[in-house]
């Protein structure tokens, strides 16, 4: 059905857990009232709001009046990568308002950020030394706290990216010292996510698809895992076919409200398959080691993915699994004019064509070399990705830096 906003649709994003909630078919300032008045009895609302939304639109204002007096205070921006340092002082500002609610309007590092805000919060940090006892496990952290309180505080998100982070209790957040990033477990995931495809028409077009496509690598490394299971495969087959479909239309018709809403159901998805535990792969593992380099966490992505799909294939390890992903996307209307368009065998494609091809139409980055990362930094690049969780779970076992080099210059540089 096309998407129009009229009555609203609230409901668990994931069916087995209470929280988060999802919320569509209102708009953003409206839904936002009215949960914070009547699901949360909120009198003191925080709201940390995107810089760029904030500035070039009117969106913040549109929910500070929707809002009224229960806005207690506003933040406008928080750095890429969570630092820790922005955090503590959110925390402060937002202690001294004693606030009852967090709202976030924008994507990104705001997003981790309102999760440490109030986990710290609840469990009374307020420096940077304090935040250190908070992060990791026991075996990650020998500073971690034995006890840690679960957050009390409501935690409403409106996002604007893809990325699927609002679903999830974990956040990250950069220490100022050794520039370390630390994951954070915090105990909790947000109450509500409330979906706007409206407010999603300000977003970046490069924003949008990269992280989108981080959504279909979410749902690509759940199916071709060796380590799935029913429930993972059951949502990451639901959500693929609607990223796909969803994010080519975005790109031919940056106006459609159906294809945004659409790619946010693919997500809700998508994040259901991640939240079932299965382990993923090399795509995740070098892309974590990638964007630290400066490379966004959506384009790590769409330059490794395929590349992934690739290396584990002429290994022969998951090719049912890889068929089984192909097949899907072959009955994809999108995917099959775009092989026309080629004149490309539908017979003859791999996943890695098919993705590729996908990810050449929205012309997002490709290559290390159109990411500027060059040859120089692949060797420590290649050495950091073996300290990651799921490199090992990667369908071939990566375990030698050559390993990953192999799969680093087949993505070096575009396809001719």
């Amino acid at each position: 059905m096309p998407f129009q906003f009229g009555n609203e649709v609230c409901q668990p994003a994931f069916g087995n857990k209470a929280t988060p909630k999802v919320s569509y078919g209102q708009r953003f300032p409206e839904a936002c009232a009215k949960h914070c008045r009547d699901t949360f009895s909120s009198s003191r609302v925080y709201i940390i709001s995107s810089k760029s939304l904030s500035t070039n639109t009117t969106a913040l204002q549109r929910l500070r009046d929707a809002l009224g007096d229960r806005v207690a205070g506003v933040r406008i921006g928080i750095s890429s990568h969570t630092p820790l340092a922005e955090v503590v002082e959110a925390v402060k500002e937002a202690r001294g308002l004693d606030i009852d609610c967090i709202v976030t309007l924008g994507a990104g590092s705001l997003t981790d950020a309102a999760k440490l805000v109030r986990f710290a919060l609840a469990n009374s940090a307020e420096t940077e030394q304090d935040m250190d006892t908070l992060w990791g496990t026991a075996q990650s952290n020998p500073n971690l706290r034995k006890n840690l309180v679960k957050p009390t505080i409501p935690l409403i998100h409106i996002p604007t990216s893809l990325s699927g982070g609002e679903y999830q209790a974990i956040a990250g957040g950069t220490e100022s010292t050794g520039h370390a990033k630390r994951t954070f477990h915090c105990e909790l995931e947000p109450q509500l996510v409330i979906q706007d495809p409206e407010l999603c028409l300000t977003t970046p077009q490069w924003v949008w698809l990269s992280t989108g496509i981080r959504s279909v690598d979410h749902c690509v490394e759940t199916l071709c895992s060796l380590l799935s299971n029913d429930l993972g495969d059951e949502w990451a087959a639901r959500g693929l076919p609607k990223l796909i479909s969803g994010l080519l239309d975005s790109k031919s018709d940056p106006a459609s409200l159906d294809a945004r809403h659409l790619c946010q159901q693919g997500v809700v998805e998508a994040m259901c398959a991640v939240s079932s535990g299965v382990p993923l792969g090399a795509s995740h593992a070098i892309g974590h080691q990638l964007g630290p380099l400066g490379v966004g966490h959506g384009e790590t992505s769409c330059i490794l993915l395929p590349a992934v799909c690739k290396y584990n294939l002429a290994q022969k390890v998951n090719v049912e699994r890889q068929a089984f992903v192909t097949s899907l996307l072959l009955k994809q209307k999108q995917v099959q004019q775009l092989l026309q368009a080629r004149d490309i065998d539908p017979n003859q494609v791999d996943l890695g064509d098919i993705l590729y091809l996908v990810i050449s139409a929205l012309e997002m980055p490709q290559s290390l070399e159109a990411a500027g990362i060059g040859h120089d930094k692949l060797d420590t690049l290649a050495r950091n990705s073996l300290d990651d969780i799921w490199i090992r779970t990667n369908a071939v076992p990566i375990t030698e830096a050559s390993q990953v080099m192999q799969i680093l210059d087949m993505c070096a540089r575009n396809k001719q």
